[in-house]
């Protein structure tokens, strides 16, 4: 960790010297990027409406009996049927900072959720001047939460309402994954261990450490170097993608192994939003090379793996939400590579905030903003 901060630190002071060498990065990655195949066989589909009027949703996950559960951002959880007859607000939700990119962010049911009715919220908590990434797990009982327990909460607190991550998914071992952002203000908290900014954090249901994880020093850390995780899949061979938004240009996908360092500030495909560069390294020894990039951005969001059978020419494809593009990128993916990409659902024309596989094996899409929908997509 100490080496990756002097070199974050060295890059600080030398990037204008050789910052030629990482333009030169930038248009191979583009090149890379844009001579992927795309898919050759076409899925068909069609798209029904499910819910619509909510005010930016943020995440999807599905009770038992098939109704959802919608997070939106401004902090209500909403539960709707399964056939999108019925809109309930759930009481009881914790209060959220709601600012900028502040908000509520996932819903997560318990893998055990039919016997114990448990579920996990992400949302930003605090005020303007201390703020950060929180969970808590509750009961649900009908349309209220009960036994509301916050179970994790990002240090330090920041004041940047910005990039906070608050992806969560249960690894095939049945713990807690969280993904926290650097905050913005503060991109070199994602290679200190001593911060959970940057990081993906794997702990108990309880909130406690989770057994294995890699840094004594920071027991709840299971990866780091990240700069904003937005989406976040387990496939069911226990692998786990992550994507993240880059800068201007570099946004990234990756497959999160314990201990890696993923290299943010200290190497990236992109650059700062004033033009200048953020670092001028795109690899350096002991650090992780993405499995795919994108830039120019597309703003990735949620994600999801698709295994199941419904849509048979999908079969072991990533799909992820592009808020930038309002569009949808399929990526195949064979032994964790990425061998092809593709473009689908475009004709929504909107911002896509997640995307998730149903237990009915169908994919159900999340449209950003006021008004936001729900989108239910059936194979033809």
């Amino acid at each position: 960790m100490k080496k990756a901060q002097e070199l974050f630190r060295k890059i600080s002071l030398n990037f204008q010297i050789i910052g030629t060498r990482l333009a030169k990065s930038f248009a191979l990655a583009a090149i890379i990027l844009f001579t992927l195949p795309t898919n050759a066989e076409e899925q068909t589909y069609r798209l029904e409406t499910l819910a619509e009027g909510l005010n930016f949703p943020w995440s999807v996950d599905f009770l038992p009996n098939g109704d959802l559960l919608v997070a939106e951002l401004e902090g209500t959880l909403k539960r709707i049927s399964k056939d999108g007859s019925s809109s309930n607000s759930v009481s009881a939700v914790p209060t959220v900072y709601r600012a900028s990119q502040g908000g509520l962010f996932d819903v997560l049911l318990d893998k055990d959720f039919a016997t114990n009715s448990t579920l996990y919220l992400s949302y930003a908590e605090g005020d303007s001047e201390e703020n950060g990434t929180t969970v808590a797990r509750a009961t649900l009982t009908g349309n209220a939460l009960t036994d509301v327990e916050v179970i994790f909460t990002a240090s330090p607190r920041k004041y940047a309402p910005l990039h906070y991550g608050g992806r969560m998914a249960f690894t095939s071992d049945d713990l807690l994954l969280i993904t926290t952002g650097d905050g913005f203000d503060f991109r070199e908290h994602a290679q200190d261990l001593n911060s959970h900014l940057g990081k993906t954090i794997r702990i108990n249901k309880d909130g406690s450490p989770a057994q294995g994880n890699p840094f004594p020093e920071a027991p709840k850390v299971w990866t780091y170097g990240h700069r904003n995780p937005q989406g976040l899949a387990i496939a069911l061979d226990g692998t786990v993608y992550l994507n993240e938004h880059g800068p201007k240009g570099g946004d990234e996908l990756n497959v999160i192994t314990k201990a890696n360092n993923y290299g943010w500030p200290a190497i990236t495909y992109g650059m700062d939003y004033n033009g200048a560069y953020v670092s001028p390294l795109t690899e350096y020894p002991g650090m992780q090379q993405p499995q795919h990039v994108w830039t120019p951005s597309i703003g990735p969001s949620g994600m999801a793996f698709y295994e199941g059978n419904k849509f048979p020419k999908w079969q072991n494809s990533l799909f992820v939400g592009a808020l930038v593009n309002k569009e949808v990128r399929r990526l195949t993916v064979e032994n964790q590579q990425v061998t092809a990409e593709e473009t689908v659902f475009a004709e929504l024309d909107a911002r896509i905030r997640d995307i998730r596989v149903g237990p009915d094996g169908l994919l159900y899409i999340v449209t950003d903003g006021d008004p936001g929908t729900v989108i239910k997509v059936h194979p033809e």
